[in-house]
This record gives C-alpha cells, structure tokens and sequence, in this order.
C-alpha cells in the first residue's frame, strides 16, 4: 500500500495552491482514467486534487451559436442539454455514446481532454469545432492542445477550466465502438459552416486525434457521403492491434465519415 491524501478544491485558486504544495500530485475530476490507473499500480500520486466540486468548472452557457461548457460538467449532464443539442446535436449525441451510464454521470469533459486517450471521443469534437480549451492560465486552440498520444500542450499544474466554440450550421459524429470498452476503434466528428468543412477522427491514428483534410477539402465543395467515395485513408498512418489491423481502421474511418455526413444532413 501507499499513502495518498485527498483535498477536495472549492475554487481553481485552491486547486492550483494545493499542487504545488505536492510532490507528486494529480488532480481528479471523474476518475475514470485515473483511479483504474492507480489500482493497478501504475500510478501511485502522493496527494489527489479533487476538481468536481469547483462552480466555476460546472456548466453548460449557451448565448446564439457561442458555446461554452465548464470542464467539470459530466458527460451525461452534456447529453442531455436540450439547449446544446438545440445548437450542435453532434457534442451531444458524442457524450451520450461515451462508456455506460456510470461512466457518463462520473466522467467529465474536461478529463477526457487532458487525457487525450488516442481512442476518446471529445477530442475530435474540439479539433472539428474549432474549440477553445481554456485554463487557469490561458486560452488554447484545440488545433495546439493535442500534442499525439495521451500528450497534450498542458502544462504539469495547469487546469483545464472550460471549453468553448462557435456552433457549427450542421454537425455529427459517428463512431464503430469496441464490443467491449465502448471506446472508439475509429469515431468521426464532422462540422460544416458554409463552405468551411472539418472532418476530425479519433480511436484509428497512430499519432491521436487527426484532422482528414482531403475529405474537408471534397465536402467544401460538395457537402455528401459520395464526395468520399474515392478517397482512401493513409493507412500507414493507422494503428493496427488485436482488435484491428492498420487496413480495417482506415476503411471504418471513410465509413464512419460518409454516416456522419449523411446525418449532419
């Protein structure tokens, strides 16, 4: 066994206070990544920072087609925003496809991000919107925050705070999940405003999160499953593991974007 204490912050200020007066501390949020990592002893934080109690970090504000959610705000309480599924179904639709009912009532949007978990969801939600991921420190755009696998641009005492972005005219996300986790195997956000077209796909890169630019460069034109029919996904650049190889994964990725299209509409 080891020693690990618990602080549960009232405020971003206390939260940061209470880590730099640790050795080794982590902060926590829903707790989905970490305490599994720490039960199999992978991790081993002398002091956990209790993130999920902080108001500031819980919430959904919406104001015309600007969005933006605290980084404590759950996955399920995402899924259900009528208000933000009123303005961009896609993030909503995601957060309800993440995990089981316990994972989206404890897991929040704001782990998810600092995670970076090459299969997560909302990373490709952020890169497609064009989102802002905002700190206790500083405002970063989704396109410098997710630096490859499980890395990311924070900082070791940063907190993520919130993340904001303009909601898109049409939007969708469509991913194949493993059986098993539910995690995806390859998940595609797609978000179009005017002839602006991102297509950002997660659970296939080698690298992370990735945005497919030849598929926005064809939808810029013609916004339709077909536009990609004669596009093929790099599939060196794919991950191949027991669950599928480098050649699955980048036809489930051309897959699921030509039925993410097709229900953005």
């Amino acid at each position: 066994m080891y020693e690990t204490s618990y602080h549960r912050a009232e405020s971003v200020e206390e939260a940061a206070k209470k880590m730099g007066t640790a050795e080794g501390g982590k902060y926590v949020a829903g707790g989905q990544t970490l305490i599994p990592t720490m039960k199999q002893r992978l991790a081993s934080p002398d002091a956990l920072i209790d993130l999920r109690h902080i108001p500031d970090m819980k919430g959904i504000s919406i104001n015309g087609k600007d969005v933006r959610i605290g980084a404590a705000t759950t996955h399920a309480e995402v899924a259900s925003s009528a208000d933000l599924d009123a303005v961009c179904p896609g993030i909503a639709s995601l957060a309800g496809h993440i995990g089981d009912p316990h994972v989206r009532h404890m897991g929040t949007i704001g782990g998810s991000i600092a995670n970076n978990d090459p299969a997560a969801d909302y990373p490709a939600a952020m890169l497609a919107l064009g989102a802002a991921i905002h700190t206790n420190k500083r405002e970063i755009a989704a396109g410098d925050f997710f630096a490859g696998m499980f890395e990311t641009a924070l900082e070791e005492d940063e907190i993520i705070t919130a993340v904001s972005f303009t909601a898109p005219e049409k939007c969708a996300y469509s991913k194949f999940p493993n059986p098993a986790s539910r995690y995806a195997m390859a998940g595609v956000f797609v978000a179009r405003t005017g002839d602006d077209v991102r297509v950002a796909v997660t659970g296939a890169g080698m690298d992370g999160v990735f945005r497919w630019e030849e598929a926005e460069s064809a939808l810029g034109s013609n916004f339709a499953a077909s536009a990609l029919e004669g596009l093929a996904v790099n599939e060196g650049e794919m991950l191949s593991d027991i669950h599928g190889s480098a050649e699955y994964r980048a036809n489930l990725v051309k897959v699921m974007a030509m039925r993410a299209i097709a229900e953005a509409g």
